[in-house]
C-alpha cells in the first residue's frame, strides 16, 4: 500500500493505493498444483480453490506437474486426476510426489476408477468423480490445517 496526493477540484486529497499484486491478507500462502487434463474440470477445481482463498497453479498433465514442483518450492498439496495422457498417469505421479516431495499432500481423482487406500502413497486422498466442490475444500483445509 501506497499513500498518493490527489488533486481534483482545487482540493488535495490524500489517497491509499493497493497493488493488485501484493495482496498478503487476501491470498492464503498455501500454494496448491491442480493437475487435470480435462480443461473444465481442471478451470472447476482452480476456480473454486481460489475463491476458498488458495494460491493455485494449475497443470495440463503429470509431465508439467513435475516441472511446476521442480521450480516452486512452495507447492504444499497437489489435486491429480488419475487418469491423463503422457509420460505418467496420477497414480505414477502421486507415487513420484511423494517420493521426491514427502511434506506434499496429496488429493487424487477419478471417474472411471474407484481406489483403495492402499493404490495411494500414503496420507493421500480419493474423491470419485462427481465429487461435491465442498468436500474437496474440506479435504485441503484439512490436509493443510496449520497443528
Amino acid at each position: 500500500m501506497r499513500e498518493k496526493q490527489a488533486s481534483h477540484g482545487g482540493r488535495e486529497t490524500n489517497a491509499s493505493l493497493v497493488s493488485p499484486f501484493y495482496m498478503p491478507s487476501i491470498l492464503s500462502p498455501i500454494r496448491i498444483l491442480v493437475v487435470e487434463n480435462e480443461t473444465f474440470i481442471r478451470l472447476d477445481v482452480v476456480e473454486v480453490l481460489r475463491v476458498a482463498g488458495f494460491n493455485v497453479a494449475e497443470a495440463v498433465n503429470a509431465d508439467e506437474g513435475i516441472k511446476m514442483l521442480e521450480a516452486d518450492p512452495d507447492i504444499r498439496l497437489m489435486f491429480t486426476d488419475i487418469e491423463m495422457p503422457g509420460a505418467m498417469n496420477g497414480l505414477e505421479l502421486a507415487a513420484t510426489v511423494r517420493e521426491r516431495w514427502p511434506p506434499i499432500k496429496i488429493i487424487a481423482a477419478s471417474g472411471r476408477f474407484k481406489l483403495q487406500a492402499s493404490d495411494l502413497p500414503a496420507g493421500a486422498l480419493f474423491f470419485l468423480k462427481p465429487y461435491e466442490t465442498s468436500q474437496i475444500i474440506d479435504a485441503v483445509r484439512g490436509l493443510t490445517a496449520v497443528a
